[in-house]
């Protein structure tokens, strides 16, 4: 599957607004405020926000909410009925642009739309395009008992399992390895 630099940063984005939520009550929100939605948008270069407020940080976890919902999905069929709706509230206007020294891409919200409508047209085509090419399997969340968070498998045999393979996986394996030494042990 080919994936362009645009629909990289949007699954790279889509991941990590997902992994903001808090993953239970003990948690901080990675959103917890203006501040921090400021700082996320920022660090992952979204184009053509405005001034950011409380509205706009609502809007945004109300987003990343449906979006854990499609990496929970579990078909293809939800998937894109959730996509779709993403897409759809978000009044897409798909465009061609050629900012910040990146080539030609598309766009596809609205100019002047809001961060969340920003982030759901976006970040929703770019899951679409998974589901679109048979991949939806490859948007996974961490099988660590303890973590939950979303990642998307790009192995090329689809068979990554944790989030990040030098904490999650090794700490399993380290786990494992542990047990099986203490049973041989005796």
């Amino acid at each position: 599957m080919l994936i362009t630099h645009d629909t990289r940063c949007a699954l790279d984005t889509v991941v990590d607004l997902v992994n903001t939520a808090p993953e239970d009550d003990a948690t901080p929100d990675g959103l917890a405020d203006v501040a921090a939605l400021e700082a996320f948008v920022r660090d992952h270069e979204v184009s053509e926000v405005g001034v950011l407020t409380e509205f706009d940080l609502a809007a945004v976890r109300k987003i990343r909410a449906r979006f854990a919902a499609v990496f929970a999905a579990p078909d293809a069929r939800s998937a894109a009925m959730m996509i779709n709706e993403l897409i759809a509230a978000a009044g897409t206007t798909p465009r061609l642009t050629d900012h910040d020294g990146y080539d030609w891409h598309v766009h596809y919200f609205a100019p002047g739309a809001s961060v969340a409508d920003h982030l759901a047209a976006d970040c929703g085509m770019a899951l679409a395009f998974f589901v679109v090419a048979g991949e939806q399997e490859r948007l996974r969340r961490c099988e660590a008992p303890d973590c939950r968070h979303a990642f998307v498998d790009l192995s090329r045999n689809r068979s990554r399992r944790y989030c990040d393979s030098r904490t999650c996986g090794n700490r399993l394996h380290v786990a494992a390895y542990r047990a099986r030494r203490k049973e041989a042990a005796g």
